[in-house]
């Protein structure tokens, strides 16, 4: 069980420094909430059985469709439905916060060499 503290998210985001590659910083009703560092394009793909909601901390950030685009800026939210096809995309580095079931693989329904994330790992809390 996760100890019950704030969780500061400029320090957490310090913390690392690697694209695509979430962390894990809280977990509640079988979800995680983590952060990543996003630059460039993510490969597109589907979570066939998990809904997923990017929140921007920093930076711009976008979320295609095959049928159009959504730009998002700091404090804006997005939450791409189950079965709907999206790839992700910051010209510039980003910082985003997912919310997703446990579970959830990065690249939903794809496997990709680079782009597929190892099991997300905790961060740790900053005292």
């Amino acid at each position: 069980m996760q100890q019950l503290s704030k969780i500061n998210l400029d320090e957490r985001f310090s913390l690392f420094s690697d694209h695509w590659r979430p962390k894990i910083v809280a977990e509640l009703n079988g979800q995680h909430l983590k952060l990543v560092k996003v630059q460039g394009t993510f490969p597109w793909h589907t979570h066939e059985h998990e809904d997923e909601l990017f929140l921007v901390w920093r930076g711009a950030f976008r979320v295609e469709f095959r049928d159009r685009i959504e730009e998002l800026k700091p404090g804006e939210a997005l939450v791409v439905p189950r079965g709907v096809e999206h790839r992700t995309a910051a010209d510039e580095e980003a910082e985003v916060l997912i919310f997703e079931p446990a579970a959830t693989r990065n690249t939903g329904s794809v496997q990709d060499e680079y782009f597929t994330a190892p099991e997300a790992t905790w961060l740790p809390s900053v005292d």
